[in-house]
């Protein structure tokens, strides 16, 4: 059994959720997700919900004594000898030792609980075709997303996502991980209309007032305002819907861009993701990917 500790918002969750999927993989054994934090943890300035259920995963959720084993483990002295000792403890938990890739993770034991946020797509590459299955959305589109799904499958489709909501009203968040200013967003229309001429573009924002007041977008735009915060689930569906992508510094964007399988696909993505200046991104962004400055 493997067991993730889930936290963030939908994206956070699918980078959790995409590691523990790739060591159950391996292992064959069961995925079973931790969402203790997610519903007991009130002290957090952006509170979320469990969001994965609106997607096909195949995973069930642990139970309060399966987790306490393995946070257990955690403390427990009998394992730091034991792997002191080269032997392999009954349980293993592993939190996340740095931001950048950690190929040891690849080589985890079954019967592991993983705490971290896991972002990189070298995580999970190797099994990106069943990952992409399970990361569709389940629920049906109503008749505004098949709409919009349709208007997006006709034209040069590029998708706009703006974050903006906690990472500019809660100040400990803003120095943490700021925003794209409105320059990034100004290079990367224009490197994006350099490569497609006739790119229309699809806007996703949490603020979409502030974008219609202060971002230009040429030609005829697109301002996808009808799902909301409580159903973003259609939203990252109508992003990897879209041609191409500028993304964000939000693992919703990136999984909105990931997740796109147009042939010639273009993303466009910030060089920096964070404020700070500890945490090592290399390994965040597909190689693929365009880098503009932020």
């Amino acid at each position: 059994m493997i067991i993730v500790k889930l936290m963030g918002g939908l994206g956070n969750q699918m980078f959790q959720y995409a590691v523990g999927r790739r060591l159950a993989h391996q292992h064959g054994t069961e995925l079973k997700l931790d969402l203790s934090f997610l519903q007991n943890n009130t002290e957090v300035i952006t509170v979320r919900k469990f969001e994965l259920h609106h997607l096909n995963i195949a995973a069930s959720i642990a139970t309060a004594d399966e987790v306490s084993e393995y946070l257990l483990a955690r403390k427990s002295r009998l394992q730091r000898l034991l792997a002191a000792a080269g032997m392999r403890p009954r349980r293993t938990f592993l939190a996340e030792r740095h931001f950048h890739f950690d190929p040891a993770i690849m080589t985890a034991p079954d019967d592991c609980y993983l705490e971290g946020y896991w972002q990189s797509e070298r995580y999970f590459k190797d099994i990106e075709g069943p990952l992409r299955e399970e990361f569709q959305v389940g629920a049906a589109p109503d008749r505004w997303n098949l709409d919009m799904a349709e208007q997006i499958g006709k034209v040069d489709s590029v998708s706009v996502h703006v974050r903006r909501g906690d990472y500019v009203a809660h100040q400990a968040i803003n120095a943490y991980h700021g925003t794209c200013s409105l320059q990034y967003y100004r290079n990367a229309i224009s490197t994006m209309l350099d490569r497609v001429p006739e790119a229309r573009f699809f806007v996703f924002s949490d603020d979409l007032g502030w974008v219609k007041e202060n971002l230009e977008l040429p030609g005829q735009t697109q301002y996808m305002d009808h799902n909301g915060p409580e159903h973003g689930c259609h939203d990252l569906r109508l992003m990897s819907l879209c041609l191409h992508n500028i993304v964000a510094n939000s693992s919703f964007s990136w999984w909105g861009a990931w997740l796109g399988t147009a042939p010639g696909k273009i993303v466009i993505a910030p060089d920096k993701w964070f404020n700070t200046p500890d945490l090592d991104t290399r390994d965040l962004l597909p190689d693929s990917w365009l880098k503009v400055p932020a």
